[in-house]
């Protein structure tokens, strides 16, 4: 149903997750990440594009907030989707337009997330990261999912592009996207039994982790690979999403790891919100409850 919401009821629900529809909201919002000592990823959001303009009016978009956030001395890097830069209409388009999106981050010294969409997506995306990290081999990371049944073969045959000079960086997390059961486990303890697999696979080769989950079993189960294999505090970053779970996020912080937040805004917010709201239907049903009894 909740495609069929009022949009303006759907931004009540979801505006806690979103920076805003601006740049000047996610600007706003990573400064004050930052100054609670948190780094930042900033997402412009749309994906699933229709035709090739899109591609290149997202590019652009993404340069803008480039420069924007260096001048700005954000503290974070950057999170793209290859579907709305046009990887499912031309791939070579696609690229081209990551490209320069990693080049500019690449000038300043900074880096670039290529997210991980749905299963059809997986073997372009490992392709993609692939040829940018030739080219520019310590800008830009790869999202992996502990739900897929093939991440930790993907994440294995790429140590062939691991250098302890340039180390692969992976941001794991459990996945969104509806799968067939064939691709992907359903079962939650099978998910999170996984999760910790890939995690400590990368911990004992020495890829890069951003650990993205808002789940304490698994932030306690990350904690105690972390002391196992005695990682040094800068070869792991938490992750978590704008606006979810700040006690936990905060008493990670206190502890000394490095957090960084994932930051959404722009003005195809929609899409994000409802997968979200699927995500967490309580965000709904409690906001639901606080409507009534405030009438």
């Amino acid at each position: 149903m909740l495609p069929h919401f009022p949009k303006r009821l759907i931004w009540s629900f979801s505006k806690k997750y979103i920076a805003g529809a601006k740049l000047e909201d996610a600007i706003r919002v990573s400064k004050e990440l930052n100054s609670e000592n948190t780094m930042v990823t900033v997402d412009v959001l749309g994906e699933f594009i229709t035709n090739l303009d899109q591609a290149n009016e997202t590019r652009d978009e993404y340069l803008e907030v480039i420069g924007e956030f260096e001048k700005n001395n954000i503290d974070g890097n950057y999170s793209v989707k290859p579907t709305s830069f046009g990887l499912l209409l031309d791939e070579e388009v696609a690229y081209q337009n990551i490209r320069a999106v990693v080049a500019k981050a690449a000038r300043y010294g900074n880096f670039v997330r290529i997210d991980m969409e749905d299963s059809p997506c997986t073997d372009l995306e490992i392709d993609l990261y692939k040829k940018l990290k030739a080219e520019f081999p310590t800008n830009v990371g790869l999202v992996v999912q502990a739900y897929m049944r093939r991440t930790l073969k993907d994440i294995s045959d790429l140590l062939e592009i691991h250098t302890d000079e340039a180390p692969t960086n992976y941001r794991l997390c459990k996945g969104i996207y509806i799968e067939p059961e064939e691709v992907a486990y359903k079962d939650f303890d099978v998910v999170n039994d996984n999760f910790l697999k890939d995690l400590e696979f990368m911990f004992q080769n020495g890829i890069y982790a951003g650990i993205a989950t808002h789940d304490e079993f698994l932030v306690e189960g990350a904690l105690k690979l972390i002391e196992k294999h005695k990682m040094a505090k800068e070869e792991y970053e938490f992750q978590m999403l704008y606006g979810v779970t700040p006690k936990l996020r905060q008493k990670l912080i206190d502890e000394g790891h490095r957090m960084r937040v994932y930051v959404p805004f722009g003005k195809d917010w929609f899409g994000y919100s409802t997968r979200r709201l699927k995500e967490n239907p309580n965000i709904i049903s409690s906001a639901m409850k606080s409507m009534i009894n405030s009438r």
